[in-house]
């Protein structure tokens, strides 16, 4: 890995790409500084610190911390990635849209306008909503003294963010045309990254400080490790299924013929369950936040906190729920098996059509299974780590992880094809060159 950083940065076009990538992300990180106007930062940081685990906890992951500081890109790209899966749910089920996918590039352009469309009316949406029930509750209890309650407060927040999601949006697609990797995934793993650093120093600090014994960082340390290695392992990991052309003789040309694979993923549904499962446990709690004197409102908020186990084991349970749904949202066997046939495709020993359609049943089922067990380790690993080592002073979740596991592969891979791409053209350059000296 360190060797293919090395290369990169010796290729001058890779080089511009990833000094492009680094300079808008360091942009990015620079937007964290400059707050939304009119909003006292120390009480919102006091708020969040009791909250790391509820839904503001997962807006803040998204955001890189800029939530934290209520800055001009509070909201993060958080707007658009909520858009982006439920536009890839209604490709599966609203016909005008699947048609739009199937035209290939003009119609995946227009559903992305659609979806950038739809992200800016959520940040819409969600601005307004943390405005006036979140900033202004308690007679504007986050609100700086002179600043009022109202809709020009109001208008001034949906403006901010709105243009701040705008910004973080045109950024990524910035960085995905003329750097390195997605755009988009690369501003969160950004922020994600940049959170751990000072929480880093923090327990270095308290280990100086004599609260935390050094035998139990270490464990900590170790287990994060693992942890990272076994989510590389199973995110890297797929069942192929091999898939034969049939041979076509058309004149003197034969078309057809070759051997490859359908590549399905164990993790196919990636953080999307875990997210699905943040929010809907928090549902409960949001209700009953009204009536905390209630003893009976309490219970219930306690019962679905997932920092308690009754709520950590219903947060799984949602997990693995989420993960068969939207699996079976996603991957069509009928859809794959028509395909196959249609393109002169089968699978050795299974028969296409029907019984197609029911080995694929069978084969997704099982990864599906491991797939969600997976992602429930996922969501309780944080706590157990935490439970395990003694060592709470390091806030970091499942989805944190899995976001950086990902986007650090996905940039590796661009990264070696490109290097890969090079080093070929290189070699073909120097045969040229030797042909011409006479051998």
């Amino acid at each position: 890995m360190l060797r293919a950083f090395r290369d990169a940065f010796v290729i001058p076009e890779l080089r511009q790409r990833l000094i492009f990538t680094l300079v808008m992300l360091a942009f990015f990180r620079l937007g964290t500084y400059i707050p939304q106007p009119g909003v006292d930062i120390e009480k919102i940081r006091g708020f969040l610190g009791t909250q790391a685990g509820g839904i503001f906890g997962i807006i803040n992951l998204f955001s890189g911390g800029n939530f934290r500081n209520f800055s001009i890109f509070a909201l993060g790209i958080m707007p658009y990635i909520t858009a982006a899966i439920i536009m890839q749910l209604l490709v599966t089920v609203v016909p005008s849209l699947e048609k739009l996918q199937r035209e290939g590039e003009e119609g995946r352009r227009i559903i992305q306008q659609y979806t950038r469309i739809g992200g800016l009316a959520l940040a819409a949406f969600q601005a307004l909503f943390l405005a006036v029930a979140f900033l202004e509750s308690g007679n504007g209890q986050f609100l700086l003294p002179g600043w009022e309650p109202g809709w020009g407060f109001r208008f001034l927040v949906v403006l901010t963010q709105v243009a701040g999601t705008a910004l973080l949006l045109w950024m990524g697609e910035r960085i995905t045309e003329y750097g390195i990797g997605n755009g988009v995934s690369l501003i969160i793993y950004a922020g994600i990254v940049a959170n751990w650093m000072p929480q880093i120093l923090r327990m270095f600090g308290l280990v100086q400080a004599g609260e935390i014994g050094i035998l139990q960082l270490l464990f900590f340390f170790l287990f994060i490790i693992l942890s990272f290695a076994g989510m590389v392992a199973v995110t890297m990991a797929e069942r192929r299924i091999p898939v034969q052309y049939a041979r076509k003789v058309v004149g003197r040309k034969v078309y057809g013929g070759q051997t490859t694979y359908l590549p399905i993923k164990l993790n196919a549904a990636n953080v999307i369950p875990i997210i699905f499962a943040a929010a809907i446990i928090q549902i409960p709690i949001f209700l009953t936040a009204p009536f905390q004197d209630n003893p009976i409102a309490q219970a219930i908020a306690n019962f679905f906190n997932p920092a308690r186990p009754s709520g950590l084991l219903i947060e799984v349970i949602l997990v693995i729920l989420f993960t068969y749904i939207y699996t079976a949202v996603q991957f069509d066997p009928k859809r794959i098996a028509d395909n196959l046939r249609e393109y002169g495709g089968f699978i050795p020993g299974v028969r296409p059509g029907e019984p197609t359609v029911k080995f694929l049943e069978h084969i997704i089922s099982r990864i599906t299974l491991w797939g969600a067990l997976f992602l429930g380790l996922v969501t309780a690993l944080p706590q157990i780590i935490m439970n395990i080592t003694g060592v709470q002073a390091f806030s970091f979740s499942g989805i944190g992880l899995l976001i950086v596991v990902g986007v650090a592969l996905d940039t590796l891979r661009q990264i070696e094809s490109q290097l890969m791409m090079r080093n070929y053209e290189g070699f073909l350059s120097k045969g040229r060159i030797r042909g011409r000296s006479g051998f």
